[in-house]
C-alpha cells in the first residue's frame, strides 16, 4: 500500500515514464505524411497518424507535468486527470496496445483516490502571466505563420486562398500536414520545421508559466514592520541576527498570539528563513507551525539558514526537520577587547601604520548624520560595491540611512584631506549589541582600513553603551581550523583542501582568517532542512538570495516587462 504522503512522488516518476513511453512510441513508428518529423531533431524517428502526433503531444505535457505532480500542485494534477485519457485513447488507436492503455487508466484512478494529497497552491499571479504568454504567443506564432507560409509564392502549388492559409497555419504549429502543398521539399522542410517550432515554443513557455513554483513578492508591510520592531525592543538581544528580518524584501509569519514571528523569502522553491524566530520563545512553536503551514500549502521546501543552537533545537523539536552546523559566527566583547599582546600584533601594526599615513576615523549613531551625509555614505558604499548585484539576505538590511534606522551605528574612514574612504555599517543587537551589517572601501585606498573601522568601533563600543559585537559569519570555520592543526586526518585535510578551492570564489577562508584576528568567541550557526537530497537544492537557494548566484532575464526584456 502506497503511503499517502508518497503518493505524488510516485506518481509524479509514473507519470514521466507514461510520457517517455508516449513520446517513444509516436515517434518510432514508420513514417508518412505527419508534419511530426520535425520533431526527428530531438528524437529519433517519425510518426504516422493523427493518434501517432496525439501520443507524441500527450507525452510531452506529461514530462512537463511530472515534476508538479511530484510537488503536489493541485493545477497539474487537473491537467494530468485530462491527460491521461487521451494518453490511453492513443494508445489504443496508434499502438493498439491495452498494456499501456491500462497503465494509464491505472494512474488516473490513483489520482482520483488519492486527490487529497494534490492540494498545494500556485500563485495567481503565475497563472495570468501563463495565460497572457498564451495569448501573446498565439497571436504572434499566428501572424509570422501566415508571413512563413506567404513567403514561398514561386513554390506553392496552385493559389490558396487566405482561408486555406490559416487553416495550414493552424495544422502547421500542432506539426499536421495542411491543406496547401509546395512544389519542393526545402520549402515543405522550412516551412514545417518553423510551424512547428514555434508551436512548441508557445506549449512549452505557457507550461513553464504555469507550472513553475510560485514566488510571491516578498515585502514587509509598514504594519509587519512595526510589529517586529516592537518584539526586537522586548526580545531582540537574544539574537545578533534579529535586526536583519527587518529587511523590506522579506515576508513574514507570525504566531496566532503575535508574540513571535518568523521572516522569509521564496527562492527558486525553496521557503528561506534566516536566524532565529523573533519575539518570546515560549511562543515560537506557534510561528513555527504556521511557516511549516504556508511551505505545505505552496509546496516549497522548507529551510533556515544561521539559526542558532537554541533555534535549533525548537526547531528541529516541533518540526522533524534536521540541523546540520553551518559555521561559527565571530563576537568580540568591547570591554575585553584590546590591542595590547601577542595575538593582536598584526592587527595592532596594521592599525598603528594607517593612522601614520593620516587616517582617522569617526563612529557615530546615524542619528547624528546630517541628509548630506547621509547621501553621500550611500553615494560611495553603492559605487565601491564589487558586485553588480546588492550581496546579503541572513545578514544584511540592504538599506542606509533610513530615518526608521537611525539607532544603528555607521564608522567611517576618512584620509588627511578628509576625503570619504571607508564604510561600516552596524545594526542594533538589543540594547547592548550591535552587528556588523556592511563593511566597504575605496579599492584606491591604503588597505588595512576594515581593520581600523573594527577597532575604532570596539574602542567607541563601552562609550555608546554596546557590550558585544557580531563581525562576519565564517562559513565551515571549525572545519578549516581543524584541518590545519597537526594531526589531522586525511579526511579532514581533504574537506579543508576543497574549502579552500572554493575560496578562490566564495570568501570562506579569507573572512574566516580576517575574523580569527580580534580574537573573537567563535558561536556555531545551523541550517535546518528536511532531507539530506534536498541540501544542494537549498545551498543554491541561499547564494541566490546571497546573491552569490542570479538568475534573471536580460535587462531589456525586464525594463519592457
Amino acid at each position: 500500500m502506497i503511503r499517502p504522503s508518497a503518493v505524488p512522488k510516485v506518481i509524479g516518476t509514473a507519470c514521466a515514464l507514461v510520457g517517455l513511453i508516449d513520446v517513444a512510441a509516436g515517434v518510432f513508428p514508420r513514417f508518412r505524411h505527419s508534419r511530426m518529423h520535425v520533431m526527428a531533431g530531438v528524437f529519433p524517428g517519425a510518426v504516422t497518424s493523427l493518434a501517432a502526433a496525439t501520443s507524441v503531444v500527450t507525452g510531452i505535457l506529461m514530462l512537463l507535468l511530472a515534476h508538479a505532480l511530484k510537488r503536489g500542485k493541485r493545477r497539474a494534477w487537473r491537467a494530468t486527470v485530462v491527460l491521461l485519457p487521451v494518453s490511453a485513447g492513443a494508445a489504443m488507436v496508434h499502438r493498439h496496445s491495452f498494456g499501456g492503455a491500462a497503465i494509464a487508466l491505472g494512474l488516473l484512478g490513483l489520482l482520483v483516490v488519492y486527490r487529497e494529497q494534490f492540494t498545494a497552491k500556485a500563485d495567481p499571479r503565475t497563472r495570468w502571466r501563463g495565460l497572457a504568454a498564451f495569448l501573446g504567443l498565439s497571436a504572434l506564432s499566428l501572424a509570422l505563420g501566415l508571413v512563413i507560409v506567404s513567403a514561398h509564392p514561386e513554390s506553392v502549388m496552385g493559389d490558396p486562398d487566405w482561408g486555406a492559409r490559416l487553416q495550414e497555419v493552424l495544422y502547421g504549429v500542432f506539426g499536421f500536414q495542411g491543406p496547401v502543398s509546395y512544389a519542393t521539399d526545402q520549402a515543405t522542410d522550412v516551412v514545417g520545421y518553423t510551424l512547428a517550432g514555434l508551436g512548441f515554443l508557445t506549449a512549452f513557455t505557457t507550461a513553464y508559466l504555469a507550472l513553475r513554483p510560485a514566488k510571491p513578492i516578498a515585502e514587509l508591510t509598514p504594519d509587519d514592520e512595526a510589529r517586529l520592531r516592537a518584539l526586537l525592543a522586548a526580545h531582540g538581544a537574544r539574537d545578533s541576527l534579529g535586526h536583519f528580518a527587518l529587511r523590506r524584501d522579506k515576508s513574514v509569519v507570525f504566531s496566532p498570539s503575535g508574540k513571535a514571528a518568523v521572516c522569509y523569502r521564496v527562492v527558486s522553491g525553496v521557503m528561506l528563513a534566516s536566524g532565529d524566530p523573533i519575539g518570546d520563545v515560549e511562543a515560537w512553536p506557534g510561528a513555527i507551525e504556521r511557516f511549516m503551514a504556508e511551505a505545505r500549502a505552496h509546496a516549497w521546501i522548507p529551510a533556515v539558514m544561521g539559526c542558532s543552537e537554541t533555534g535549533g533545537e525548537v526547531w528541529t523539536r516541533e518540526t522533524g526537520l534536521d540541523a546540520l552546523e553551518l559555521g561559527d559566527e565571530a563576537i568580540v566583547e568591547t570591554a575585553a577587547f584590546t590591542l595590547s599582546g601577542r595575538a593582536m600584533r598584526n592587527v595592532r601594526q596594521m592599525v598603528k601604520r594607517i593612522e601614520r599615513a593620516g587616517y582617522e576615523c569617526r563612529v557615530r549613531r546615524v542619528a547624528e548624520l546630517g541628509d548630506d551625509e547621509r547621501a553621500l555614505i550611500r553615494r560611495a558604499s553603492d559605487a565601491w560595491r564589487g558586485t553588480e548585484t546588492e550581496r546579503g539576505f541572513s545578514m544584511a538590511l540592504g538599506r542606509f540611512g533610513d530615518r526608521a534606522d537611525d539607532d544603528c551605528v555607521v564608522a567611517t574612514a576618512h584620509d588627511a584631506d578628509g576625503a570619504l574612504r571607508a564604510i561600516q555599517h552596524y545594526v542594533p543587537w538589543g540594547t547592548d549589541g550591535m552587528s556588523l551589517e556592511l563593511m566597504r572601501r575605496d579599492r584606491a585606498a591604503d588597505p588595512g582600513l576594515n581593520e581600523l573601522l573594527i577597532v575604532a568601533a570596539l574602542q567607541s563600543g563601552p562609550e555608546m553603551g554596546i557590550e558585544r559585537v557580531s563581525l562576519n559569519f565564517a562559513m565551515f570555520r571549525a572545519a578549516l581550523a581543524r584541518g590545519e592543526r597537526i594531526g589531522a586526518g586525511p579526511v579532514l585535510r581533504g574537506w579543508r583542501g576543497v574549502l579552500v578551492f572554493l575560496s578562490r570564489w566564495f570568501q570562506i577562508e579569507s573572512l574566516y582568517k580576517f575574523n580569527a584576528k580580534f580574537q573573537p568567541q567563535w558561536v556555531p550557526r545551523f541550517v535546518v532542512f528536511r532531507a539530506t537530497g534536498e541540501l544542494p537544492r537549498i545551498g543554491f537557494a541561499a547564494m541566490q538570495a546571497e546573491g552569490f548566484v542570479t538568475l534573471s532575464l536580460p535587462l531589456w526584456p525586464r525594463h519592457r516587462s
